[in-house]
């Protein structure tokens, strides 16, 4: 039995802290600022509860100090879900990285046999009962609920059975136990109050205490500090005691002392802090620290040598069913040792250090929180850096405190856990407990989980758990045996690492702590690579075997590379997979990555024979040529390789075995001009890999030439100045190895020259650069990798990269063969690409692009005969043809730019320039001598520049660094060119003038000339465009306006109305001569309107008016009207236009005539439009003859708001058209004006009858609410605090506010919150809502406007003793509350006030009273023009009463 996990001694696992962790603790985490001085008990018994003083903790580990105080989180039953992360079991079930974390199974739970099977059978037998509490030292005691005590010892043999059935009956269940440090005494509490002490030696009842807390309530906790003689209880009232155990003369005696009283606070849970044997000379163990958590606020008190209150620390809003919880534990911070208190309610758990510097200062310090996810039942330390606690879901967590990381999560529902419910409601008593303390209760199992010398016992309702920390060997192991050898192998680097966390098992120095986890892992790779080759799948299809080993062989080769045991891959575990042919594919292909990534760098011989045997079997050449790049091949069959590489296109593979495995430099060359060149000389054009190959050997030449080794790597050292004489002499080769007789000279030179000219020259300059970057600095050696080889044009940047770190090597600068060197291939360059015609502009103007920059520089050495430059400037600027115009210019520019001109005659070179047109030049040269002003000739004269002028000109003249007599240069010059700029674009023409010449406005316009010009300009110049730049503002004369004006009826009539509306600059009289000129009817109207001649303006259009409407009636319109409806407006729209033009003007006109004056204007208008219709005649005008009466109707409605409804209808019978006949003619006009009258009227009245509903509505509920009864908060007054009662010397009136405050009137009268009103009436405010108001916004400036001012003034008079006081209802008044009342009722509706609309209505109504058939008549300010008007036909909101 003993050999059984569950049987093993729970003494086996060491109480004692491991002090080799001191170092690993994270020193940041505690250094935090000490604590103020801590409050007395008398200050703390004192306060109320609901008054949450919280401790003022300075915390510098928080980031958001709010969150100090707990959230509220909902819990769920038993039964529920896991109200953890629900992602974490999904993240377990994830294929395992290597940089995932592992922690694997990190408690090991058994069942406690022994005692679970005298639990059932002292339940069957004795009439024991169901277990209740639990607790655990030298010996394991559970109570029972028929008050019985076992006592088992380690081996789980029942001991001892304390008490008996009858007593049982007599004190109820054990709701609580605690055995002192030596395992001596036992003290057991009760259900009903009692307390027992025990010695657990004899089984020998010592005392019975029965007086140490009032009567009636249930033990809670019951709990021996480190001094023997004194111990602690908590009882269901919420009260604490202190117990003192005395003998003297033989009598054994407990004295008790109050520490907590339950009517201040009722705490519901207790911790002393039990110190182990080895830290009892610790200086904070003399004060015997005693935790308590009440259920708004934890307290740490000392009870030695005085009582006194070290810290108090609120919860914060918590769930009022969630259970507080502590737990002390000693932990070594900065290599010193000090008690820890864990503490939460809710889902937070916190954490307080307790420390004594050397002052002798106690310091109570705040450390960083921990949030979990879930509702917290149950809080153990197990040991100093990890915490097991339990949620209300019982789930256990295993949580990591420094890095807060939850490393395991067990649900042990199956143990059916014990709660103490029944002691907290205190049943066993007659329940007699707060609805509070009863609802903490739901979930409390403290005398149920206790944890001892790092195990934990939990106790079930037929059964006792231990839950202990598994040791590292056996975590690994765990892992093993369900055959997660993925996760053993990363739990087992964490351990090998130091990062794996709970650590049990692993001692002495880190070396020989990694060298014991080492062979461990070798053994975990041994059994991994049995399993996976006995376990392969022997059928089916090749991929799914292939798949089984790619999800293996990865993981064995990283971690061998980890344990650098290289020679157990490839010696022993290669040899085991080698037998299985697709375990060997697989392990072959995975080396490539490890290969690449420089992680292994040397394969053994016959394992490198079969990585290049396998990818070449599967035409895996890439992976080939990524192998042979980053590795040592001296072992290899050198030739063989070459062969290979050569025959399947491998260049930077060959190129790197020639270089490394002969330190032959120049073949790889030869081989590859062997192939570009041909077709080069042919030319032909390349093909894809013939481009790879040409810009490889660039790279390849460039790197040799900078002692780099290609592709990656530096060259040996000693071999640097060899290698660069070889490829220069190779380069500047007269022939060929191979050469026939028809090779030209310098084949390598024309070949390279010939793929890419500017790429080449770039690999010169380049190399150029790097010697000049050599001379003054010098570089650390790096070993990189090259790129894959770029395109055609793009290797200028591969070179730079190439070149970025270089290896230090012989300052080149100082060699006179390198300088030779670099001359000679100078003077081949000239040789082969001047005097030969087959080389491109652009060829040509790179190489003495090239050569320029060269010269420019300061310490140049190279010489180039000044003649070779004038030959290639006749070249670029006198070609045979005008072919490449723009590429001849754009070399010669860049030749220019970097230092060429210095090699031309400035004059010459202007002069063949300008001949060839080649005006940027001719800009360039220009810019360089400051002649600014021809340089504006030369945007002018080059077609594809001509638009960047303006911006040439406004920069030059805006920006700093030019003289002022270079700008007014260029302001000479772009005024003498006004004409090209404006016919070239007037709004940026318009813009410069703006900006730069406001002033020059009058001779610009003289200049231009052109009429067509002026227009243009001086459109763009007053027009007030928009944009994220828009044009200035100028104030020109009235005269440019008018010529303006005179412009657009000549070149722009539509946009002469929109211009007028818009400018105020112009003079009327002028303005309007000019469009009579024109004859502009519209604009000479608006202009007459604007002089103030209404009438005159209403001649105009009525003219033009009566000018279309003959259109309309003349015998030639049907004629015309096909053509002309196709091409602009028919007739009868251009008289709608019209119409509509005359009908606003005579509404804007009306407003400020009488009534005879509006006959006037209104009457000619409705003649101009019935007169025409006489003269239409027959079945062809009935379409024209129904449109004008529509126009007739419209202009009748308009008329109507204005004109008295009888004058229409007696003029429109006067009309002969109307006049006579039958009276179905005018029938149509009758009933029109007559249903617009009934629908107006209809809309009138329903809006008065809603107005007078709601009017109704608020006046009577607003007098039912100033009339109803008011309730006082207090019987006391709020000023003097004296209640009314009390006061019978004289009667006193009693004022209450609306807002419950009561008051005597003299105590208002003296503080001056009443004011008097007009009719004698006594407005009161009251006094302390004013004061709030004043405190939070400022001394209120209107009196009696506050929210507390009585609605009615309900007066309560006091009359003699015992007489009850009567209210007397004063007269009901408007007073300014109820006015702002009633303002709040109005805006109840969102929107114009219905009184509001009534009144308008009305006001309309009485001015117009023959205005009915308009309702939209025109009117400022008025609702009806608000185009969001509606009429609410809704009923009253409801009011809640």
């Amino acid at each position: 039995m003993s050999g059984s996990p569950d049987t093993r001694s729970l003494v086996s696992a060491s109480s004692q802290l491991n002090l080799m962790e001191i170092d690993t603790i994270d020193d940041k985490e505690f250094d935090i600022p000490q604590v103020d001085t801590p409050p007395t008990l008398e200050s703390i018994l004192n306060e109320p509860e609901n008054e949450e003083e919280p401790f003022i903790l300075e915390d510098t580990c928080l980031l958001n100090t709010e969150n100090i105080d707990a959230h509220s989180c909902e819990t769920s039953s038993l039964a529920s879900s896991d109200s953890g992360d629900p992602t974490h079991l999904k993240r377990k079930r994830k294929t395992v990285e290597l940089s995932t974390i592992v922690h694997g199974s990190v408690l090991r739970h058994s069942i406690l046999k022994g005692i679970s099977a005298q639990i059932v059978s002292a339940a069957d037998k004795v009439d024991a009962g169901l277990p209740t509490a639990v607790t655990v030292s030298g010996v394991i005691v559970v109570g029972t609920s028929h008050g019985l005590a076992l006592v088992f010892d380690l081996n789980q043999a029942l001991r001892l059975c304390l008490g008996s059935t009858a007593t049982g009956a007599e004190y109820g269940a054990v709701s609580a136990l605690s055995i002192n440090h030596d395992c001596t005494r036992l003290l057991c509490g009760f259900a009903k109050g009692h307390i027992t002490m025990w010695d657990l030696a004899n089984g020998k009842l010592l005392r019975t205490i029965t007086d140490a807390h009032p009567p009636g309530t249930a033990i809670l906790h019951v709990k021996f500090t480190d001094d023997p003689t004194l111990a602690v209880c908590n009882d269901s009232g919420g009260s604490v005691f202190e117990l003192a155990f005395r003998r003297v003369m033989g009598m054994r005696t407990c004295e008790s002392r109050c520490l907590f009283s339950g009517s201040k606070g009722e705490v519901c849970n207790v911790e002393p802090l039990l110190t182990a044997p080895d830290l009892k000379d610790h200086p904070i163990t003399q004060y015997s620290l005693l935790a308590m958590a009440s259920l708004t606020k934890i307290l740490v008190i000392g009870l030695k040598p005085s009582l006194k209150v070290w810290m108090t620390f609120p919860y914060g809003k918590t769930d009022p069913t969630s259970v507080p919880q502590l737990a002390w534990q000693f932990v070594p911070v900065q290599k010193v040792v000090n008690p820890v208190l864990a503490f939460c309610r809710g889902d937070t758990i916190h954490f307080l250090l307790v420390k004594k510097d050397e002052t002798g200062t106690i310091h109570v310090i705040k450390q960083r929180q921990l949030q979990l996810n879930c509702d917290i039942i149950s809080l153990n330390w197990i040991n100093s850096r990890t915490l097991v606690v339990m949620d209300s879901g019982e789930k256990l967590r295993v949580v990591d405190r420094p890095s807060q990381e939850e490393l395991e999560r067990l649900d042990v529902a199956e143990v059916q856990l014990v709660y103490n419910s029944s002691h907290f409601k205190s049943l066993a008593t007659g329940g007699n407990v707060s609805q509070a303390l009863a609802l903490v209760g739901e979930k409390a199992c403290y005398q149920s989980v206790c944890s001892y010398a790092g195990q934990m016992v939990l106790l079930g309702t037929k059964s006792a758990h231990i839950m202990t920390l598994r040791n590292w060997r056996e975590r690994v192991d765990c892992l093993l045996k369900q055959e997660r050898f993925v996760e053993a192998l990363s739990l087992a680097w964490s351990f090998h690492e130091g990062t794996a966390k709970a650590i049990l098992g692993l001692f002495g120095d880190p070396a020989k702590r990694k060298g014991v986890v080492a062979d461990k892992m070798v053994e975990v790779l041994f059994q991994y690579v049995e399993r996976s080759v006995k376990k392969c799948p022997e059928h089916g299809k090749i991929q799914v075997m292939e798949q089984h080993f790619q999800d293996m062989v990865p993981v064995m080769v990283d971690y061998c590379l980890l344990l650098q045991r290289t020679d157990l891959l490839f010696n022993q575990l290669y040899t085991r997979l080698v037998k299985n042919c697709v375990a060997r594919g697989v392990f072959l292909e995975s080396l490539e990555p490890y290969i690449v990534s420089e992680r292994l760098g040397c394969v053994t011989a016959p394992v490198m024979r079969d990585l290049l045997t396998h990818l070449q079997d599967n035409n895996m050449m890439d992976s080939v040529e990524n192998c042979l790049i980053h590795l040592d091949i001296t072992s290899l069959d050198i030739q063989q390789v070459v062969q290979m590489c050569w025959d399947n296109q491998l260049y930077d593979a060959m190129i790197y075995v020639f270089n490394r495995g002969m330190n032959d430099y120049i073949n790889p060359m030869e081989k590859l001009f062997q192939v570009i060149g041909p077709p080069l000389r042919e030319g032909k054009a390349l093909t894809d890999e013939q481009v790879v190959m040409g810009n490889k050997l660039l790279v390849y030449i460039s790197c040799s030439l900078a002692g780099r080794a290609y592709p990656l790597g530096d060259i040996p050292e000693d071999l640097v100045s060899q290698v660069k004489n070889q490829v220069f002499e190779f380069l500047i080769r007269l022939h060929s190895a191979e050469a026939g007789q028809e090779e030209e000279l310098y084949p390598y030179i024309r070949t390279l020259v010939h793929f890419d000219t500017p790429e080449f020259l770039n690999v010169l300059a380049l190399v150029s650069q790097v010697w000049e970057t050599l001379q003054k600095t010098t570089t650390t050696p790096q070993r990189t990798t090259s790129p894959t080889p770029p395109t055609q044009g793009e290797v200028s940047t591969s070179l730079q990269t190439q070149l970025v770190s270089q290896h230090t090597f012989e300052d080149f600068k100082n060699d006179k063969q390198a300088l030779e060197y670099q001359q000679r291939i100078v003077d081949i360059l000239l040789k082969v690409m001047v005097e030969n015609s087959e080389f491109t502009p652009s060829q040509v103007g790179c190489l003495f692009t090239f050569l320029a920059r060269q010269l420019a520089k300061p310490d140049n050495t190279l010489f180039v005969n000044r003649k070779l430059f004038d030959q290639v400037l006749e070249f670029l600027c006198s070609p045979d043809d005008d072919s490449r115009h723009t590429e001849r210019q754009q070399v010669l520019l860049e030749l220019l730019q970097v230092g060429g001109v210095v090699q031309f005659d400035e004059g010459r070179l202007l002069g063949l320039a300008e001949k060839a047109e080649f005006y940027q030049i001719c800009e360039f040269l220009y810019e360089q001598k400051h002649l600014y002003d021809k340089v504006l000739d030369c945007y002018l004269r080059d077609p594809l520049r001509k638009e960047e002028i303006f911006n040439y000109i406004h920069n030059l003249l805006s920006m700093p660094g030019y003289s002022s007599e270079e700008k007014h240069c260029v302001w000479d010059a772009a005024l003498l060119h006004i004409a090209e700029l404006v016919t070239l674009d007037p709004a940026k023409s318009a813009d410069l003038v703006a900006m730069h010449f406001p002033e020059e406005v009058r001779p610009i316009i003289t200049r231009l000339q052109d009429d067509l010009l002026v227009f243009q300009f001086l459109r763009c110049l007053l027009d007030q465009r928009e944009g994220p730049n828009p044009q200035a503002l100028l104030r020109l004369s009235p005269d440019l306006h008018e010529l303006h004006i005179g412009l657009l009826c000549r070149f722009g009539p539509r946009q002469l109305t929109d211009f007028l509306k818009a400018s105020q600059d112009y003079r009327l009289e002028e303005a309007i001569q000019i469009t009579e000129q024109y004859q502009l009817h519209e604009a000479t109207a608006y202009l007459l309107e604007q002089k103030g001649d209404s009438n005159g303006a209403f001649q105009v259009l009525l003219k033009t008016l009566k000018d279309k409407l003959s259109a309309v009636t003349s015998e030639k319109r049907s004629e015309e009207e096909g053509e002309t409806e196709r091409e602009e407006e028919s007739p009868l729209q251009r008289v709608e236009g019209s119409l509509g033009d005359i009908i606003a003007l005579c509404h804007r006109s009306s407003q400020s005539l009488n009534q005879e004056q509006r006959g006037v204007l209104w009457f000619p208008l409705l003649e101009a439009m019935m007169s025409p219709q006489k003269l239409l005649k027959g079945l062809d005008t009935r379409t024209t003859s129904e449109v004008l009466k529509e126009l007739t109707m419209k202009v009748l409605n308009s008329m109507s708001s204005f004109i008295p409804l009888p004058a229409i209808i007696q003029r429109i019978l006067q009309d002969p058209v109307y006049g006579k006949g039958k009276l179905a003619e005018i029938q149509g006009l009758i009933l029109g004006m007559l249903e617009t009258f009934n629908y107006e009227q209809t809309l009138l009245e329903t809006t008065t009858s809603l107005l007078n509903h709601d009017l109704h509505w608020s006046l009577s509920h607003l007098r039912a609410a100033v009339s109803r009864g008011l309730h006082p908060r207090q019987d006391h007054c709020n000023i003097c605090l004296q209640q009314y009662k009390r006061r019978q010397d004289s009667p006193d009136e009693i004022i209450i506010f609306s807002c419950g405050h009561l008051y005597h009137c003299q105590c208002l009268q003296r503080k001056g919150s009443g004011h008097a009103e007009p009719r004698l009436l006594q407005v009161w405010s009251c006094y302390k809502c004013l004061s709030s108001q004043r405190g939070r916004a400022g001394v209120t400036t209107e009196t009696g406007r506050g929210r507390s001012t009585s609605l009615a003034q309900t007066k309560v008079m006091s009359r003699e003793a015992g007489e009850e006081g009567r209210k007397v209802f004063a007269e009901t008044t408007l007073d300014p509350q109820q006015s702002q009342s009633w303002d709040q009722l109005r805006c109840l509706y969102r929107g114009p006030s219905r009184l509001a609309i009534l009144s308008e209505i009305s006001h309309c109504h009485g001015n117009e009273k023959a205005g009915l058939l308009n309702p939209s008549q025109p009117g400022r300010g008025s609702i009806f023009h608000s185009e969001n008007f509606q009429l609410k036909l809704s009923p009253p909101p409801s009011v809640e009463e």
